[in-house]
């Protein structure tokens, strides 16, 4: 190192009196010189005990749980993993989506994401519970009261439909399918006959005496939205999601019961999907709920034609599962909405009459009583329901 630095350590090759530098042999050190000193000798550092402390360590805190939506790192998951944190409880489902009347108009019945079907007693101003079913196994999506007997038939997502008998609190049948019930309805001419729609498309007739299927309506389509049979119960109105070819044909398909085949299919021919179908009660026309934020009229009798010169609109759908109903004198028709509101309309001209403010979040169903005409039941999106009156 010290030859290098004597080399390398002049300005420049020449002194600046011009004499040249010295070689590199002229540099050499003497032989006198003292060698260079040598590196220490390691020795190991001899173990020294730690010094006592003069207060016992605190015991860390526990650990709590992360924030929602915060990256948790590895570490942090296994240090949350290793730690005894209780794990607090998933958010709990909204219970009702889908509130139903009985015939007699006391009782109403709710389907719930909890896998319960809850039955209140609307007019008991203390516990307005009267019973709660736990016999389904995942969500229930569907309830309908038999129209002549206290039987209550419900459809939920494990693929199953169930009836009960709620004075007793019973189970009578289990009506199963390979797919998950989206929607069922009694037959208005036969109470023993009830029509059930899926998640793979498929509809069904099936008499709960046997506790079989009947008859299978073949055609290929997506998911079951809505049915609804007409007053003699001879021919019934199907709402599908979506179709494998052009999502305007078979989105409303109407059906024969007797000959199993479909009278139309190309009724509705808007982009847009119906959650909803609902038969006037007097009238031979239906209406459909569409997605496009309106409510479209069709005739009955064939060849179903869309009215194109009357609608309902002025409420909101934006994609949730919005239903509709009629009044008991058919004068008036009722909508949920988006927006929480429930709106009422006059049927004959189409126009709108007014609004209730029944939630903060969508109002997805509502439903007439049975026997008073100015008592409506509806259903809200975070699992409420409310009867207005």
């Amino acid at each position: 190192m010290d030859l290098l630095s004597a080399a390398y350590g002049a300005t420049s090759d020449d002194d600046a009196d011009g004499t040249p530098a010295p070689s590199l042999a002229t540099r050499i050190l003497p032989s006198d010189a003292p060698p260079p000193p040598k590196r220490p000798r390691w020795e190991p550092t001899p173990y020294l005990p730690p010094r006592p402390l003069s207060a016992p360590l605190q015991a860390a805190p526990p650990l709590s749980a992360p924030a929602s939506g915060r990256y948790v790192s590895k570490r942090e998951r296994a240090l949350l993993a290793a730690s005894p944190v209780p794990v607090g409880s998933a958010t709990p489902l909204p219970p009702p989506i889908a509130p139903e009347f009985d015939s007699p108009g006391h009782l109403l019945a709710s389907a719930g994401m909890d896998h319960t079907v809850h039955i209140w007693n609307v007019w008991n101003q203390g516990n307005t519970t009267a019973r709660v079913l736990k016999y389904h196994t995942a969500a229930v999506k569907d309830v309908r009261w038999s129209p002549h007997r206290p039987l209550l038939l419900s459809g939920g997502f494990d693929c199953s439909s169930r009836l009960v008998d709620v004075e007793e609190g019973k189970e009578i049948s289990v009506f199963k399918e390979d797919q998950a019930v989206e929607v069922i309805k009694f037959n208005p001419s036969n109470s023993n006959i009830f029509l059930s729609g899926g998640s793979k498309g498929s509809l069904r007739l099936w008499d709960i005496r046997s506790g079989l299927a009947t008859t299978e309506f073949h055609k290929s389509l997506g998911t079951i939205l809505d049915i609804e049979f007409s007053a003699d119960g001879k021919q019934f109105i199907s709402s599908t999601d979506t179709t494998r070819s052009n999502i305007s044909e078979n989105s409303i398909i109407i059906w024969d019961i007797l000959r199993q085949v479909p009278l139309s299919n190309q009724v509705y021919t808007e982009a847009f999907t119906c959650p909803c179908v609902r038969y006037h009660p007097y009238e031979s026309s239906f209406i459909a709920q569409s997605n496009g934020n309106y409510i479209a009229i069709f005739s009955a009798r064939p060849p179903f034609k869309l009215n194109r010169y009357r609608r309902f609109e002025g409420h909101g759908v934006w994609g949730f599962p919005v239903k509709c109903s009629f009044s008991l004198s058919g004068r008036e028709l009722a909508s949920g909405s988006s927006d929480g509101c429930i709106y009422f309309y006059d049927y004959k001209s189409s126009k709108f009459l007014r609004k209730i403010e029944a939630f903060k979040e969508a109002c997805t169903y509502v439903a007439y009583h049975p026997v008073i005409p100015n008592v409506i039941a509806s259903c809200g999106w975070t699992g409420e329901v409310t009867v207005f009156e």
